[in-house]
């Protein structure tokens, strides 16, 4: 069905309340402007368009409570022209529910599917999980992961919780543990602090090393070989975009089957699947709320447990 829109409002203006403090700008807008798409809304913020105390603003400026939000007249496509997500995803994010509470869910993100839409993706995780709990009027991602990384993904469902939670994070409270694939044998323990600088190559956004970057520190540590790779585990203890990728390709063992920061040759031989091996394997931390020590982990989906089935047998015949 095509799409329709409303009429376009006149500007106006929001006043953010103190439960809305310490939300990103586009995902205040996200929710403001539905129907619009959100290359239209990334557009109107860069154009400054949206403006924060009459001043323009990045899209990752986070909202403070009294902050004075100008919206420009935009056309907002109707509900119906948004077909409501198939069976067969409604059914996978049920099971792929790791944990449950009044404030938080975790999910057990699949490979290839987007956290949120944009860039030629209608629909991701977020808006998926919106269109099917629409009685959930605070569904927020707490962070993100690449679309084809899998694994433990965390949704608010309080927006004073995201703040709390986010807080947490920053303040390196919560534990992000990666599983991945990697090119050759690297030594059993390291440490990369190498600065990360957002780049672009040929209109494609890229991440490098670079003296004038960003701090960004990962743990490496060597799980198992697997003959002419091996199976790494990668711990945050900062949250850059692209960081594992990329301080695991400086340091010379390049994901399999990362095509933008890994060797041409892609995937392994003989891997049953040419896809990103990289799995957010697990989360810990202490519940803001409860004070309960919480230890959630997401097991491995069937391509990247036969990537490994198939690199022990390698080695085992």
């Amino acid at each position: 069905m095509p799409d329709t829109a409303s009429p376009s409002p006149g500007v106006h203006y929001l006043c953010i309340e103190p439960d809305r403090a310490g939300q990103r700008l586009d995902n205040f807008l996200f929710g403001q402007l539905k129907g619009v798409p959100k290359s239209r809304i990334y557009r109107i913020i860069r154009d400054g368009q949206v403006r924060v105390n009459r001043r323009r603003v990045r899209q990752t400026y986070r909202l403070q409570a009294g902050d004075q939000v100008r919206i420009p007249p935009v056309r907002v496509s109707t509900p119906q022209s948004q077909p409501a997500p198939g069976e067969g995803l409604a059914s996978r994010l049920a099971e792929a529910l790791l944990y449950r509470d009044e404030r938080l869910l975790v999910y057990d993100k699949p490979a290839g599917l987007a956290v949120h839409g944009g860039s030629g993706i209608s629909r991701g995780l977020i808006e998926t999980l919106r269109a099917l709990h629409p009685q959930e009027q605070a569904l927020e991602l707490v962070h993100r992961l690449d679309r084809d990384t899998s694994g433990c993904i965390m949704v608010t469902r309080h927006r004073g919780f995201l703040r709390r939670l986010q807080r947490l994070m920053q303040a390196g409270g919560v534990e992000k543990r990666y599983w991945m694939l990697c090119h050759g044998n690297p030594d059993g323990e390291q440490v990369i602090e190498a600065p990360l600088r957002k780049d672009s190559r040929g209109g494609e956004r890229i991440v490098r090393v670079a003296r004038d970057g960003k701090q960004a520190r990962t743990r490496f540590r060597l799980l198992e070989r697997l003959g002419s790779f091996s199976l790494v585990e990668g711990i945050l203890d900062t949250g850059r975009t692209h960081q594992i990728r990329v301080h695991a390709a400086w340091a010379g063992f390049p994901l399999l089957g990362d095509a933008k920061y890994g060797p041409e040759s892609g995937a392994a031989p003989g891997l049953p699947d040419r896809r990103l091996y990289l799995h957010a394997r697990s989360l810990r931390f202490r519940h803001p709320d409860s004070g309960e020590q919480l230890a959630l982990e997401a097991p491995l989906d069937e391509v990247f447990a036969e990537a490994l089935k198939a690199g022990r047998e390698s080695i085992d015949g």
